[in-house]
Order: structure tokens, then sequence, then C-alpha cells
């Protein structure tokens, strides 16, 4: 999801396949308190390293890894 001004509203883009709703859908309930936006490899980009303790910015970091490399090979 795209953000527009920092108003926290989704700028429209493109939907979201049903597997790839399906993988982010349990991204985001294994990762609560992260604003992820759909585009996981975005969310990658923005990461800033270092902004989390270690072993939780190794958790992140694995799975939006782990679920950008699903979508890619369609589950």
């Amino acid at each position: 999801m795209r953000r527009l001004g920092g108003w926290g509203r989704a700028a429209p883009g493109p939907r979201m396949s049903g597997a790839e709703e399906l993988i982010h859908r349990d991204l985001t309930d294994d990762l609560p308190d992260e604003d992820l936006s759909e585009d996981l490899s975005e969310s990658l980009d923005l990461y800033v390293p270092g902004s989390k303790p270690r072993c939780e910015e190794r958790e992140y970091l694995e799975l939006v890894e782990e679920a950008v490399d699903r979508i890619a090979r369609g589950h």
C-alpha cells in the first residue's frame, strides 16, 4: 500500500492476487505491530537497520524476506 502525505490513506494501486493477499495477511498476523506496505519489497527497502533490538530485527527481516520469496514463487 502506497502512502499519501502521511495521512495513512492508501493510494490506488494494483490489487494483490489471492496468494499475495494470503501471504501478506499471514505476515501481518506474525508481525501485528508493524505497518507493512502491500509491496513487501518496499517495506524492506524502507527499513532502517538498527531501529529494532537485534533479535527483533533478525526475526522481522527473516519473516518479510521469506514472504517476498513465497510471493515470487507463487505460493
